[in-house]
């Protein structure tokens, strides 16, 4: 006979959102994987990098944002342990709103000096970015999405997509980490 109380606890302590969220981060994260492997692949096949005539990679403003955008792990790890996470996930929000605006600016200037068909730079460097770009506007969406659950009060399911929206969260910022340490390497190695 089968302890039925050892199996809720086990479903308890990892329930199905979870377990669905490290699948996608794990997808996620070979995904990523492949695009930086190109990255240097193409890097170190091609030389110069970045073309001639193409503008060296910032490197200023994008640690800025990144640092900006690792901050917010700290409000969403709150929201996640919190028995009232409005608060948290309000700024969480703010600060990621602001931290996806300023690079899709960046993003959309960058486009006025080279472009994805000019070269494999151009191309793999947009993928990378437009990649992350994306991941993080899934984030507001989810953020905007669990808000205005949240305005309907809070429920043991309402916490647990709390906890599983933070848990993706940390994984946009750790893919973050490495897309912009990639993209500005060839600006530290001159």
């Amino acid at each position: 006979m089968v302890d039925v109380s050892v199996d809720a606890r086990a479903r308890e302590r990892f329930p199905l959102g979870v377990w669905g969220i490290a699948m996608l981060i794990a997808t996620e994260a070979a995904l990523f994987a492949m695009m930086v492997g190109s990255y240097f692949y193409l890097r170190f096949k091609n030389n110069p990098w970045p073309p001639a005539g193409t503008p060296e990679p910032k490197i200023v403003v994008p640690l800025v944002l990144l640092g900006v955008l690792m901050l917010t792990a700290f409000p969403m790890w709150m929201a996640a342990r919190s028995t009232t996470p409005r608060r948290w996930l309000l700024l969480a929000l703010f600060v990621q709103s602001g931290y996806f605006a300023m690079e899709v600016s960046d993003f959309q200037d960058d486009l006025h000096h080279f472009t994805p068909q000019q070269h494999a730079y151009g191309s793999i460097y947009y993928t990378l970015l437009g990649a992350d770009h994306g991941h993080v506007a899934v984030g507001l969406l989810l953020d905007a999405w669990i808000l205005w659950k949240l305005l309907f009060g809070m429920t043991e399911f309402r916490a647990r997509a709390v906890r599983a929206i933070a848990l993706y969260w940390y994984a946009v910022i750790v893919l973050t980490i490495v897309v912009t340490l990639t993209v500005t390497s060839p600006a530290f190695a001159r």
